[in-house]
């Protein structure tokens, strides 16, 4: 609970006054809490302003777990990738977070790092989904790539376009322009 009060009062905060802008003394004094409470949580801002990523991954993987054995992995992300729909944050909040985290050089590349990490999670729900063969191992990772890559691309083109379209009609798109037709 105090986790995620200190990660959402950061959003807010660095959404406002900027990531840069932002001190974890003020975090922390926004929150109620002592800057030794935020250390006990979060390793530093980076690791503050990009801590939902990992239970977003961690959701997702879940919910892809949870799929049918017999859909296809296409299907099963698109629909693993809903549970992001359902985080307790408002289109306003979703748009001022993705604005941050792809405004931000080194939360940029913290996100790329988790990311991967999101990979290393989802490609065990995808191979039992491919085809037998002595190469599943790399076709599931590669899919797991591809899929988070067009999710990224989605959530770029969604704040480009100020959140007035929907998130996954941009998925839909972007996984369209690299799917091999079957």
């Amino acid at each position: 609970m105090v986790r995620s009060l200190l990660a959402r009062t950061a959003i807010e905060l660095f959404a406002a006054k900027g990531y840069d802008n932002t001190t974890l003394d003020e975090v922390a004094a926004a929150a109620g809490v002592s800057r030794r409470t935020l250390f006990n949580y979060f390793r530093n801002k980076e690791d503050l302003a990009l801590s939902g990523l990992d239970e977003q991954g961690e959701l997702i993987a879940a919910r892809l777990a949870e799929r049918p054995a017999d859909e296809d992995a296409w299907t099963a992300l698109r629909a693993a990738f809903q549970v992001l729909e359902e985080i307790d944050m408002t289109a306003e909040g979703r748009l001022e977070f993705i604005t941050l985290l792809f405004g931000n050089d080194s939360l940029r590349a913290g996100h790329a790092e988790k990311q991967a990490r999101w990979q290393d999670l989802f490609a065990p729900h995808i191979e039992p989904r491919l085809p037998d063969s002595d190469r599943r191992t790399l076709q599931a990772r590669a899919v797991a790539a591809a899929a988070i890559i067009c999710l990224q691309a989605a959530n770029e083109e969604w704040v480009r376009l100020g959140g007035q379209v929907d998130l996954f009609d941009l998925y839909d798109t972007a996984v369209q322009a690299i799917r091999r037709p079957t």
